[in-house]
Protein backbone atom coordinates (compact mmCIF):
# COMPACT_ATOMS: atom_id res chain seq x y z
CA UNK A 1 0.00 0.00 0.00
CA UNK A 2 1.35 3.45 -1.10
CA UNK A 3 0.89 6.65 1.71
CA UNK A 4 -0.47 9.70 0.19
CA UNK A 5 0.25 13.19 1.99
CA UNK A 6 -3.41 14.15 2.42
CA UNK A 7 -5.30 15.57 4.92
CA UNK A 8 -8.93 13.61 6.06
CA UNK A 9 -11.37 14.92 8.98
CA UNK A 10 -14.37 12.67 10.04
CA UNK A 11 -16.17 11.70 12.87
CA UNK A 12 -19.66 10.24 14.53
CA UNK A 13 -23.20 11.54 13.96
CA UNK A 14 -23.62 13.16 16.81
CA UNK A 15 -20.47 15.18 17.19
CA UNK A 16 -18.74 13.68 20.12
CA UNK A 17 -16.35 11.67 18.33
CA UNK A 18 -13.87 13.32 15.95
CA UNK A 19 -10.65 12.66 13.84
CA UNK A 20 -7.85 13.72 11.51
CA UNK A 21 -5.22 12.26 9.60
CA UNK A 22 -2.40 13.61 7.46
CA UNK A 23 -2.30 10.90 5.74
CA UNK A 24 -3.82 7.79 4.09
CA UNK A 25 -3.54 4.28 2.57
CA UNK A 26 -4.32 4.16 -1.13
CA UNK A 27 -6.64 0.98 -0.22
CA UNK A 28 -10.01 2.03 -0.41
CA UNK A 29 -12.11 -0.78 -0.17
CA UNK A 30 -15.15 -2.55 0.44
CA UNK A 31 -15.38 -5.53 2.94
CA UNK A 32 -17.68 -7.83 2.71
CA UNK A 33 -16.95 -10.44 5.45
CA UNK A 34 -20.13 -11.66 7.87
CA UNK A 35 -18.05 -10.14 10.43
CA UNK A 36 -18.02 -6.52 9.03
CA UNK A 37 -21.77 -6.66 7.93
CA UNK A 38 -22.04 -7.15 11.10
CA UNK A 39 -20.05 -4.38 12.70
CA UNK A 40 -21.24 -1.87 10.30
CA UNK A 41 -24.97 -2.99 10.50
CA UNK A 42 -24.68 -3.28 6.52
CA UNK A 43 -23.65 -5.61 3.46
CA UNK A 44 -20.20 -4.20 3.86
CA UNK A 45 -17.83 -2.25 5.59
CA UNK A 46 -16.50 1.05 3.36
CA UNK A 47 -13.15 1.83 4.83
CA UNK A 48 -9.77 3.51 3.78
CA UNK A 49 -6.82 3.09 6.17
CA UNK A 50 -4.64 6.38 7.41
CA UNK A 51 -1.14 5.48 8.93
CA UNK A 52 -1.32 4.98 12.85
CA UNK A 53 1.61 7.93 13.12
CA UNK A 54 -0.15 10.54 11.17
CA UNK A 55 -3.63 9.86 12.74
CA UNK A 56 -5.24 11.92 16.11
CA UNK A 57 -8.72 11.76 18.11
CA UNK A 58 -9.31 15.38 17.79
CA UNK A 59 -12.60 14.96 20.24
CA UNK A 60 -13.86 12.92 22.10
CA UNK A 61 -12.66 8.59 22.55
CA UNK A 62 -14.14 6.09 20.86
CA UNK A 63 -15.32 3.41 22.57
CA UNK A 64 -13.92 -0.24 21.42
CA UNK A 65 -14.93 -3.29 20.99
CA UNK A 66 -12.19 -6.27 20.46
CA UNK A 67 -14.16 -8.44 17.44
CA UNK A 68 -11.37 -10.98 17.36
CA UNK A 69 -7.96 -11.94 18.90
CA UNK A 70 -6.17 -8.85 17.06
CA UNK A 71 -8.68 -6.44 15.77
CA UNK A 72 -10.69 -3.94 17.68
CA UNK A 73 -13.47 -2.22 16.15
CA UNK A 74 -14.59 1.34 17.27
CA UNK A 75 -17.54 3.49 16.98
CA UNK A 76 -19.26 6.25 19.30
CA UNK A 77 -21.11 5.12 22.46
CA UNK A 78 -23.30 8.09 22.21
CA UNK A 79 -24.76 7.49 18.88
CA UNK A 80 -23.53 4.29 17.62
CA UNK A 81 -21.55 5.56 14.03
CA UNK A 82 -19.23 2.86 13.40
CA UNK A 83 -15.83 4.64 12.99
CA UNK A 84 -12.98 2.49 12.51
CA UNK A 85 -11.62 -1.45 12.20
CA UNK A 86 -8.01 -1.89 13.46
CA UNK A 87 -5.67 -4.59 13.70
CA UNK A 88 -4.12 -3.93 16.66
CA UNK A 89 -0.85 -5.36 15.80
CA UNK A 90 -0.39 -3.23 12.53
CA UNK A 91 0.37 0.31 11.83
CA UNK A 92 -2.28 1.94 10.45
CA UNK A 93 -6.19 2.02 11.32
CA UNK A 94 -8.71 1.70 8.80
CA UNK A 95 -11.98 4.54 9.05
CA UNK A 96 -15.43 3.83 7.59
CA UNK A 97 -15.93 5.91 4.75
CA UNK A 98 -19.39 6.82 5.94
CA UNK A 99 -17.79 8.29 8.84
CA UNK A 100 -15.82 10.88 6.38
CA UNK A 101 -16.49 14.60 6.14
CA UNK A 102 -15.92 13.54 2.03
CA UNK A 103 -17.04 10.40 1.51
CA UNK A 104 -16.75 10.97 -2.33
CA UNK A 105 -13.25 11.39 -2.07
CA UNK A 106 -12.29 7.68 -1.68
CA UNK A 107 -13.31 5.43 -4.17
CA UNK A 108 -12.70 1.67 -3.65
CA UNK A 109 -10.53 0.02 -5.56
CA UNK A 110 -11.04 -3.68 -4.22
CA UNK A 111 -13.43 -6.18 -2.60
CA UNK A 112 -12.64 -7.71 0.38
CA UNK A 113 -14.31 -10.55 2.14
CA UNK A 114 -15.92 -11.86 -0.74
CA UNK A 115 -17.38 -15.07 0.75
CA UNK A 116 -19.72 -12.83 2.81
CA UNK A 117 -20.84 -10.44 -0.39
CA UNK A 118 -24.62 -11.18 -1.17
CA UNK A 119 -25.40 -13.03 -4.49
CA UNK A 120 -27.57 -9.56 -5.89
CA UNK A 121 -24.99 -7.41 -4.85
CA UNK A 122 -23.93 -6.68 -8.99
CA UNK A 123 -27.28 -6.49 -9.75
CA UNK A 124 -28.07 -2.89 -7.26
CA UNK A 125 -27.50 -1.10 -10.26
CA UNK A 126 -30.62 -2.21 -11.81
CA UNK A 127 -32.97 -1.35 -8.52
CA UNK A 128 -34.56 1.14 -9.23
CA UNK A 129 -34.75 4.80 -7.94
CA UNK A 130 -37.69 6.46 -6.05
CA UNK A 131 -36.18 9.88 -6.00
CA UNK A 132 -34.71 12.19 -3.40
CA UNK A 133 -35.98 12.79 0.19
CA UNK A 134 -37.20 15.79 -0.08
CA UNK A 135 -39.71 14.60 -3.61
CA UNK A 136 -43.37 16.14 -3.33
CA UNK A 137 -44.68 13.25 -1.66
CA UNK A 138 -41.73 13.39 1.11
CA UNK A 139 -42.36 17.62 1.99
CA UNK A 140 -43.42 17.14 5.27
CA UNK A 141 -41.77 14.40 6.38
CA UNK A 142 -38.22 15.68 4.97
CA UNK A 143 -39.22 19.04 6.72
CA UNK A 144 -39.68 17.55 9.89
CA UNK A 145 -36.34 15.38 9.73
CA UNK A 146 -34.36 18.51 8.90
CA UNK A 147 -36.62 20.89 11.86
CA UNK A 148 -35.59 18.51 14.39
CA UNK A 149 -31.89 17.29 12.67
CA UNK A 150 -28.93 16.73 16.06
CA UNK A 151 -26.79 15.50 13.04
CA UNK A 152 -23.28 16.81 13.32
CA UNK A 153 -22.08 18.46 10.33
CA UNK A 154 -19.69 17.33 7.75
CA UNK A 155 -16.83 19.38 9.21
CA UNK A 156 -14.55 20.05 11.85
CA UNK A 157 -16.62 22.28 14.36
CA UNK A 158 -15.27 24.44 17.99
CA UNK A 159 -18.05 22.69 19.90
CA UNK A 160 -21.03 20.42 19.50
CA UNK A 161 -24.03 21.02 19.82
Amino acid sequence: MQRIERTITGGCQCGAVRYRAEAVLDNAHLCHCRMCQKAVGGLFAALVSAPRDAFAWTRGQPARWRSSAKVDRGFCAACGTPLFYEDVTGDHISVTLGSLDDPAAFRPVSHDGIEGRMPWFFDLADVPDHGETEQPSQVDWAAAIKASNRQHPDRDTAGWP
